[in-house]
């Protein structure tokens, strides 16, 4: 078969961006010259959430996980000598997204772009964030109408880009089973168009247009058969509703487009080289079906369970593609598992199940309703806690985890320093010198803009009535707004929302039965609670900063919890000062910080300061996430008791360990194990 009979491959992208806008900016033109075809903008924590680099909750975490934008100057710099009327530019942004497009359109027509030609995505989808991602800011009424003004808005002026990306990716990663992640997303999507339709900001003859925008970004597992055919029943099932529901007759209207990352956190740090061909097996459950091929693909780096990529392991994850794409014969073919009897079963069963969960959230009164009736996220929280209970028993087999443990030493983490990128930690310092002094300067020579006030006057004005915001929004971006300036005003108008954690409606996972592992912690627990003459042993789980990668969290608690711990919870987005002074109110026996964004080498030993500060050094803290070793040392010599990171899989164990730190810290003879 000719070269030219082939499909066109996918857009390929690498989910890229850390420290500076300059540092990404260089990093996006070496991808583009080594035949990356798309953009996808990781944002930095701070401006997810909407705050700027000097905020108190922004410390640590200022160009961890993405890039720092603030306005309208780093943008500019961040796509400075990169054409963006020429560009496909994902950008995985939620809370914030309004703002974010908006300074990316002003940068475009700075650069003489036709803005209508814009092509690119915004994720856009704040339902997952209540969730699973955390990166949420304001209510869901409010939120849900940033969404709705953002999507009319670029159907008309932005006709190419995809206004919202509904995002069951985090879900899965939540704990989401297939059937979950689709029906949760299909049920946010219906949530969204409806809102949309009820806007009225779009004539009914136009409302196809809309359909036609929205798109999808999914995860893809390592359960290669079951991956593939729910791509399959996600594409039956998106056809259905837009054709019965909303009346599209047309057909490529109703396609359902998506884009992909595989499953980041389901790479293990122990043995890592087995990520390679985890990547691999889950790429091919989105490529290998042309009817439910994804349109766009971006592909973890096999050391992400051990920190920040480096540029070379970006590269490896984007050849993996280029190597499916251009030396494979996989374009060359039609659908490959048209007519199998067994794929079919698999889908058929798969829609039946998800619809069923469909019917459920809708008369529930919604996705929305859902979530704040807290029944999405308790949902998902059980799902993970049965998926990590299978995990501990065996019964889910990970190569290099929980079998074929033994290895020989690897070349690629020999030096685990040099085996990831790290973040200059003076980079921060330097972003906030910089915000400073764009904030002194605006208004002069070479920028020239004018005053802000007025422009977010103006934005609060229209968020207290029902004018679309984007112009609004627009107006701030070209008057030299901040991040922080523009979510405040918001914030101001709307409110913030703590969303449900989900914690205290999970059900027991994992039974405590006579002569199980959990069994025996808890005896232990009830025995020093009894020699500490307590009632219950008082357990804080923390999140500090801006992670809003709560899982872990949500496991340690649940598990502790079943422990017979008392367990305090309070969710993410909290300050060291708000965390000691809950374990201080609490009582608490130990304190458990969790953080896998990077910033745990400032805010634990910030913890642990302000702990003895109050007189409370007795208190053990203990620290989980993605911490590489060194920073595990530090921690530990700085007074952290211990630290687990994602090879610790077992979590009963890791509850056990932690009553054996509260007995220590209060000089109480260790426990012993039954044979």
């Amino acid at each position: 078969m000719s070269e030219r009979q082939k499909d066109r491959p996918w857009l390929m992208r690498t989910y890229a961006g850390h420290s500076t806008a300059e540092a990404s900016n260089e990093l996006y033109r070496r991808n583009l010259a080594k035949g990356q075809t798309g953009l996808s903008v990781a944002f930095d924590l701070p401006t997810q959430t909407g705050y700027d680099s000097d905020h108190v909750l922004a410390r640590g975490e200022v160009g961890r996980v993405g890039v720092p934008i603030a306005h309208v100057g780093d943008m500019r710099r961040l796509f400075e000598d990169i054409p963006l009327e020429k560009m496909n530019t994902s950008m995985t942004i939620n809370a914030t997204a309004m703002w974010l497009l908006a300074l990316y359109q002003v940068v475009a027509e700075e650069q003489g772009a036709d803005v209508a030609a814009l092509q690119g995505t915004t994720q856009n989808d704040i339902v997952k964030e209540y969730l699973s991602r955390g990166t949420h800011v304001f209510p869901p009424g409010p939120s849900l109408r940033l969404t709705t003004d953002l999507i009319t808005y670029t159907v008309t002026h932005m006709p190419k880009w995809n206004p919202i990306n509904i995002c069951s990716y985090h879900l899965q990663e939540a704990g989401a089973t297939p059937v979950q992640e689709i029906a949760y997303a299909m049920s946010t999507a219906i949530a969204v168009l409806d809102a949309v339709r009820d806007s009225g900001q779009v004539p009914e003859e136009k409302f196809g247009d809309v359909v036609a925008r929205i798109s999808f970004f999914v995860n893809a597992g390592v359960r290669f058969v079951e991956e593939m055919c729910k791509m399959r029943a996600f594409t039956r099932i998106w056809d259905r509703v837009t054709r019965e529901r909303y009346g599209i007759e047309n057909a490529k209207q109703r396609r359902f487009r998506y884009g992909v990352q595989v499953n980041s956190l389901g790479l293990t740090e122990a043995q890592p080289e087995n990520n390679v061909q985890r990547i691999v097996l889950e790429m091919l459950a989105v490529t290998l079906s042309k009817d439910a091929r994804a349109r766009a693909v971006q592909l973890p780096a096999w050391n992400e369970a051990l920190g920040l990529p480096r540029p070379w392991d970006q590269q490896w994850s984007l050849r993996i593609q280029q190597v499916l794409a251009y030396e494979s014969d996989l374009l060359e073919y039609g659908d490959i598992f048209e007519g199998s009897t067994v794929i079919e079963a698999k889908v058929a069963e798969l829609v039946e199940a998800s619809w069923a969960e469909m019917d459920r959230i809708q008369e529930m009164g919604g996705a929305m309703a859902a979530v704040e009736s807290g029944y999405l996220k308790s949902q998902l929280v059980a799902s993970h806690a049965e998926r990590r209970a299978r995990i501990e028993a065996g019964h889910d087999r990970i190569v290099g985890v929980n079998v074929f443990e033994s290895t020989e030493p690897s070349p690629l983490t020999a030096d685990l320093d040099t085996a990831i990128q790290t973040v200059d930690p003076a980079v921060e310092a330097r972003v906030i010198a910089s915000l400073q002094a764009w904030r002194d300067t605006r208004y002069q020579p070479p920028f020239n803009h004018p005053r802000p006030c007025k422009a977010l006057e103006r934005l609060k004005q229209a968020a207290r009535g029902k004018d679309n915001l984007m112009e609004a929004t627009l107006e701030c971006a070209r008057a030299g707004a901040t991040t922080g300036e523009w979510a405040g005003a918001l914030r101001e108008v709307f409110g913030e929302y703590r969303a449900p954690t989900g914690v205290s409606s999970a059900p027991v996972a994992v039974a405590a039965e006579d002569g199980t592992g959990l069994a025996e912690v808890r005896r232990r627990v009830e025995a020093t609670a009894r020699d500490l003459g307590a009632g219950k042993l008082r357990f804080l789980v923390g999140k500090p900063g801006l992670d809003g990668h709560s899982n872990g969290a949500e496991q340690i608690a649940v598990r502790a919890r079943d422990a017979g711990f008392e367990v305090v919870y309070q969710g993410i987005r909290l300050t060291p000062e708000q965390i000691v002074d809950a374990a201080l109110a609490e009582d608490v026996h130990a304190v458990g910080l969790s953080i896998l964004s990077g910033s745990h080498a400032q805010l634990v030993p910030d913890v642990l300061t302000r702990l003895r500060t109050a007189g409370a050094d007795d208190i053990p803290v203990i620290a989980g996430g993605i911490i590489p070793g060194a920073d595990a040392e530090q921690l530990r010599s700085a007074g952290v008791a211990a630290v687990f990171t994602p090879k610790d899989f077992d979590i009963t164990t890791i509850i056990g360990r932690i009553v054996d730190e509260i007995r220590k810290a209060n000089k109480l003879d260790p426990l012993e194990v039954p044979a």
